[in-house]
């Protein structure tokens, strides 16, 4: 997430009330999570294990809880608490905002889109033009739609990521003020949740077909032209690139990439990256050839 102006090392260190490392002028330009960062933003790190791939990644701001030697170009926030602090910002440069209509006053609809009783349109959203949206869908807010984009009954767009931290006694969410893009001529069946980003951005590309009662986890790509059946469940931060096709009933876990052209048969489980162009079927998958073969030597055996 980029802020709407620049501010500075010292500013953001006001805002969370933590010390610094760099000039206090230091420009900071947004926040993000460490597989989306960029220059400019700040990224959080809270466990020894993960201080290293903070501190080299394309964040130039990093919120960690050692005072650790700053790299040269970079500057940190020390925090005794960097989860806490992030959510802190979060709520900062992107406080909820309650909506008092079905459609914000601030929401941008393009030209021929229809949108049908009792669907909620949020602060901030921008639909293009000749989409359908219909009955109960919930886009929520930041959420882009593009051209010629079909969304059915009871979809929701924008929920919160599934991501906590486990405190003593409670769960700690980490608060979500990333966004959802819907490129054009996408179509999303009935009952889907699509989550937002925590901080950047859930999209899912041109062209790609969905069907109903299918959950998409928080930052998760979806590319162009895939094809996702019935009941898949995808979690966040996956990339699936172009011509992917998983059939009913998928499941993945959150971090992997799918390759292009894969398709991955119903009721699969995918604990780890795919190649692209080759068909998968098992928990875990596996490729079906060799699926297969496992499954003939198995009743052979029972012969």
């Amino acid at each position: 997430m980029r802020f709407p102006k620049t501010y500075h090392l010292e500013n953001i260190a006001e805002i969370i009330g933590c010390s610094f490392v760099g000039a206090p002028d230091f420009p900071v330009l947004g926040m993000n999570e460490i597989h989306v960062v960029q220059a400019g933003e700040i990224v959080f790190v809270d466990h020894p294990k993960y201080y290293d791939k903070a501190l080299n990644s394309n964040a130039t701001i990093i919120l960690i809880n050692k005072d650790v030697e700053c790299p040269e170009g970079k500057a940190l926030l020390i925090s005794d608490d960097p989860f806490r602090d992030f959510n802190k910002l979060s709520v900062y440069f992107r406080p909820f905002q309650a909506s008092l209509n079905a459609i914000a006053e601030t929401a941008q609809i393009g030209e021929g889109t229809i949108i049908q009783p009792n669907a909620f349109v949020g602060n901030h959203v921008k639909i293009g033009k000749n989409c359908i949206i219909h009955a109960n869908v919930v886009l929520n807010d930041h959420t882009v739609i593009g051209d010629n984009v079909v969304i059915h009954a009871g979809t929701v767009l924008g929920a919160d990521a599934f991501y906590f931290k486990k405190r003593t006694d409670f769960f700690d969410p980490l608060i979500s003020c990333g966004s959802v893009v819907i490129e054009d001529d996408v179509t999303l069946g009935a009952l889907c949740t699509i989550d937002r980003g925590v901080t950047g951005e859930t999209r899912i590309k041109k062209g790609a077909k969905i069907d109903n009662q299918v959950h998409i986890g928080h930052d998760t790509v979806i590319g162009e032209m895939c094809l996702i059946a019935a009941q898949c469940g995808i979690a966040g931060c996956v990339v699936i690139e172009d011509n992917v096709t998983l059939w009913g009933q998928v499941g993945t876990t959150s971090g992997i990439t799918i390759e292009a052209g894969a398709v991955v048969s119903a009721k699969s489980g995918v604990s780890k990256s795919l190649k692209g162009n080759k068909v998968y079927f098992g928990t875990p998958a596996e490729e079906a050839r060799e699926y297969y073969k496992h499954v003939a030597k198995v009743k052979n055996l029972v012969k």
